[in-house]
């Protein structure tokens, strides 16, 4: 399991990657890897969005981000789980979260996916502050989940 928050853009692809070659655990056992990749668009709510400020409070975020990865390993049946996600300012096209989970089979690693993503979505604890054209604003509440 790795959890790794980053400053800077990161290649999502060359990260799980990166982990699932390096992962004894991983090695020849997974049949199955659900991968979510989400990136900064350039619109919200209707408005031109320039960047985005994503804030966390340290130590908390990555708390709550091992708790949602123990949770998935407890509830199916997982070889292993990676959670990489963006802090500090992202413009559009970049990445601001990957999740990737590897199992022997689809159904597990589709659903454990689905579950880390929407407690993100729902209960991490991030702030977004978007850069309109002509001022900036909190992001009060985020995209309904399935």
């Amino acid at each position: 399991m790795k959890i790794e928050l980053f400053e800077q853009a990161f290649d999502p692809w060359k990260w799980a990657r990166s982990f699932q070659d390096t992962d004894e655990n991983l090695q020849y056992q997974f049949g199955a890897t659900s991968i979510f990749i989400g990136t900064m668009r350039d619109f919200n709510e209707g408005d031109s969005v320039q960047s985005m400020t994503l804030e966390h409070y340290p130590g908390m975020t990555e708390k709550h981000l091992h708790e949602i990865a123990e949770r998935a390993k407890n509830k199916w049946n997982i070889i292993d789980l990676c959670i990489a996600h963006r802090v500090g300012e992202i413009v559009p096209g970049e990445a601001i979260v990957c999740v990737v989970v590897w199992s022997v089979h689809r159904r597990e690693a589709y659903e454990a996916n689905r579950m880390v993503m929407e407690d993100l979505k729902s209960n991490a604890p991030f702030w977004k502050k978007e850069q309109l054209a002509d001022k900036t604003r909190w992001v009060e509440r985020n995209t309904r989940g399935f």
